[in-house]
């Protein structure tokens, strides 16, 4: 599913995604990322939802984001809150949804200019 036309952008904006990987201005990824609007999207050690840690929301934390979008593959599932207590216990908001709502929700956070964190996790793929 393409959701930008554009591919020449100042932000790092999701320009498509399908269950193989997500395309970042136009640039593809096809393993687990996360997505922040003026840093390069990098690779999140994550392969299958199950294996989500606290230490992956520690590592999330430590670049203060205003509210964290977890993508949790084709359909919604939900962390237990210990996972993310580095970030609730700063008031950073974790929402999950299914990983094509995440890509959709952190463009409109990203053009409101919130300071977003997209953390996509692409099952099956190997991680980078």
């Amino acid at each position: 599913m393409k959701l930008h036309s554009q591919d020449n952008q100042q932000y790092q904006t999701v320009t498509g995604y399908d269950a193989q990987g997500v395309e970042i201005n136009a640039k593809r990824y096809e393993f687990s990322v996360l997505v922040m609007p003026e840093v390069e999207p990098r690779a999140w050690p994550v392969t299958r939802f199950e294996e989500l840690t606290a230490e992956h929301f520690t590592a999330i934390a430590q670049d203060q984001p205003d509210v964290v979008i977890l993508g949790t593959g084709e359909r919604q599932r939900f962390v237990h809150p210990k996972l993310v207590t580095a970030l609730s216990s700063r008031r950073v908001g974790v929402e999950s949804m299914d990983s094509h709502a995440a890509c959709r929700t952190y463009n409109i956070l990203m053009g409101e200019g919130r300071k977003v964190t997209l953390a996509l996790i692409i099952e099956g793929a190997a991680a980078a």
